[in-house]
């Protein structure tokens, strides 16, 4: 059974539920969070007019929202616009409001890291280093953690290379090694 979850955004509840493996956020309380409507009525008001405008210019961050059910405040399971991350961002994205443009300016940074990356990906390397090291692991478990990483691209390159193709191949490879290195499969223990 799919659970509600709350996730909190400057002090305002966003209720969010896994589908299809990924997160999926209420349009509705993100709208109201950056736009301080007082209730959900007018957040669903402002989302309606906004989605409107959205499809007007020929957006498809609606189509690509689904209605999930979520824990309503009045207790009962409700069907809800719902989004995933990237369409969350591009809703954000559209909202005009002072609330969202932090939001927005830390899109547009990250945004732009990532075409530097592209350009230079040692850039990504020493992001990653950075993000484990702010996290509070030490330099020799980063180091393994980082010659794991390219050991495994290896890896699934080579395999690539020999016609695996799907994702049941790699999942079949993978336990083949887990077997052989350690005498179990993936999953074994669950």
């Amino acid at each position: 059974m799919k659970t509600t979850k709350i996730a909190l955004f400057k002090g305002k509840k966003i209720r969010k539920i896994i589908h299809n493996n990924e997160w999926w956020f209420s349009v509705v309380d993100v709208v109201q969070a950056l736009t301080d409507q007082s209730d959900d009525y007018k957040a669903r008001k402002y989302w309606n007019k906004l989605a409107q405008r959205l499809r007007e210019e020929g957006s498809e961050v609606v189509t690509n929202c689904h209605r999930l059910k979520l824990l309503a405040p009045d207790g009962k399971m409700r069907q809800t616009d719902c989004a995933d991350t990237e369409g969350i961002f591009r809703i954000i994205q559209s909202i005009p409001s002072p609330k969202a443009e932090p939001f927005k300016r830390w899109l547009a940074k990250v945004g732009y890291e990532r075409v530097q990356e592209i350009e230079n990906p040692e850039l990504a390397t020493k992001r990653t280093r950075m993000l484990y090291k702010l996290k509070g692991y030490s330099d020799d478990w980063i180091e393994k953690r980082m010659r794991g990483i390219a050991i495994r691209e290896e890896l699934t390159d080579e395999w690539k290379k020999r016609g695996a193709r799907e994702q049941k191949d790699y999942e079949i490879l993978t336990a083949e090694i887990s077997k052989a290195t350690f005498g179990v499969t993936p999953g074994q223990y669950i």
